[in-house]
């Protein structure tokens, strides 16, 4: 079968297009934004990529179009499919009918940490020999691609709580149909298409009513928006996690011996059962391992397998990824995007740094920073920098007074660039050493990161 991707660039679309050509279609997609990691994985597989939307691009007809969330009616390869009478379908769609019927599928959802939790779980499955398939909204450091199939009965997915399709405005997850759930937070975001947190809420007691009585639920056990999407019903087993006396009792809790979250004591039911030392940082990051050795404890991984194999975790691209080290100067790649990611993880470099200079890149790119929706919350998410430099490149005009509102320390603190060179050189002409440059975007922040390291190259190396 010839499958043709709207949106293949995209880390779920992409991802569908991996798992396609190992299904042996013939695989072809379109995109308006083509750039690494995603269309790097895409050529190494065979499949073949197109700029921009042209109707062009489905000649010969495919024998079937999945068209990504991000696609509108007026794209013209959209407005093509339907005038010709092109079969189509949504991605999850196609996923739950073509790769996830009959598989016991493990399913990580939430605002934050969804693609390093499913990283975890996958990497504590595939390291205990269960040859899991799986689907990841990234590219995972310890594997070569972001989706695949597997031998197992076991499949790992990103669940998003985004709409399919502009057709099928249902959440992701609802067609996944999981065993195994983790629910590692709720927030909102996602103002383009939720009016409010409760619309979230909802979506969530519907991905939460298709799991099976004998299946599994793991949340926090300190979540008020949770709370109120279970209160709503629920029908399976339930396990809370915490970090040490957060709450008076939670199933899976986690007992700091490291500050920074890269040393501690996994108890479960009140019982010391593993220890983890590791590479990660950050207090999400322990949430993120304790939800995923208490999901692979559900499919049978003692936790002490599951430690194992997490104290050889290298991480996800993008998430805190380590991408230049030059004279004293070390630059991050991160996909945070959301207050409370961007607070975590400032947090979690800040423990680990103690005193050292941190810089921070942030790109405000998302739909719901576009709409100003965390305005009140944006800036105090990076109290943990030393100085911040918000790239203003869509023109957004909440930013600029949000800066200009700034007064003592803080006015300092907080500059604003229109433009990724004088980003840039601003970066370079504040630089003390040791610094650690933290570049936060979900997106390729205009190639900010090539031209900040060949700059620092320049001038540093």
């Amino acid at each position: 079968m010839r499958i043709h991707i709207l949106g293949i660039c995209g880390t779920f679309m992409g991802s569908l297009a991996v798992l396609a050509r190992q299904l042996g279609h013939e695989v072809t997609g379109s995109d308006q934004g083509v750039y690494p990691p995603m269309s790097t994985q895409l050529e190494s597989q065979g499949i073949e990529l197109m700029q921009g939307y042209d109707p062009a691009h489905l000649e010969p007809v495919p024998d079937l179009v999945l068209i990504g969330n991000a696609m509108s009616r007026g794209n013209p390869e959209v407005e093509a499919v339907l005038n010709r009478n092109i079969d189509y379908m949504s991605g999850p769609e196609w996923l739950a009918r073509e790769v996830l019927r009959k598989r016991w599928v493990l399913a990580v959802a939430g605002t934050h940490g969804k693609t390093t939790t499913t990283s975890m779980l996958l990497w504590i499955l595939d390291q205990a020999g269960f040859d899991p398939g799986y689907l990841v909204g990234g590219v995972p450091c310890d594997f070569p691609v972001s989706a695949r199939l597997g031998s197992s009965d076991f499949f790992v997915i990103e669940a998003d709580e985004y709409d399919s399709a502009f057709f099928d405005k249902r959440s992701k997850f609802v067609h996944y149909r999981p065993h195994t759930v983790i629910l590692n937070n709720l927030e909102f975001d996602h103002a383009d298409i939720f009016d409010n947190v409760e619309a979230i809420e909802r979506q969530f007691h519907h991905l939460v009513r298709t799991v099976p009585s004998n299946g599994l639920i793991v949340r926090p056990a300190r979540d008020v928006h949770l709370d109120r999407a279970l209160e709503l019903g629920c029908w399976s087993q339930v396990q809370s996690t915490s970090i040490g006396g957060e709450v008076e009792a939670a199933d899976w809790r986690a007992e700091l011996l490291a500050d920074d979250g890269s040393q501690f004591v996994v108890v479960h039911h009140e019982q010391p059962v593993a220890t983890l030392k590791w590479t990660q940082t950050g207090l999400h990051n322990v949430r993120n391992a304790l939800a995923a050795i208490a999901a692979a404890r559900h499919v049978g991984v003692t936790p002490d397998h599951a430690v194992a194999a997490l104290c050889h975790f290298s991480g996800v691209k993008r998430r805190m990824e380590l991408v230049a080290d030059i004279g004293g100067v070390k630059v991050y790649d991160d996909f945070a995007h959301h207050p409370t990611a961007i607070a975590t993880t400032l947090d979690g470099l800040r423990n680990k740094v103690g005193g050292e200079t941190i810089i921070a890149l942030i790109e405000p790119r998302s739909n719901t920073m576009q709409q100003g929706v965390h305005q009140d919350t944006l800036l105090p998410s990076t109290d943990q920098a030393d100085r911040v430099i918000w790239a203003n490149l869509n023109r957004m005009p909440w930013l600029p007074a949000l800066i200009g509102r700034q007064t003592g320390l803080d006015k300092e603190r907080h500059i604003l660039e229109s433009s990724v060179e004088r980003l840039v050189a601003r970066v370079v002409d504040e630089l003390t050493q040791p610094c650690h440059v933290v570049i936060m975007s979900n997106g390729g922040f205009g190639g900010i990161h090539q031209k900040l390291i060949s700059e620092l190259e320049r001038t540093l190396g």
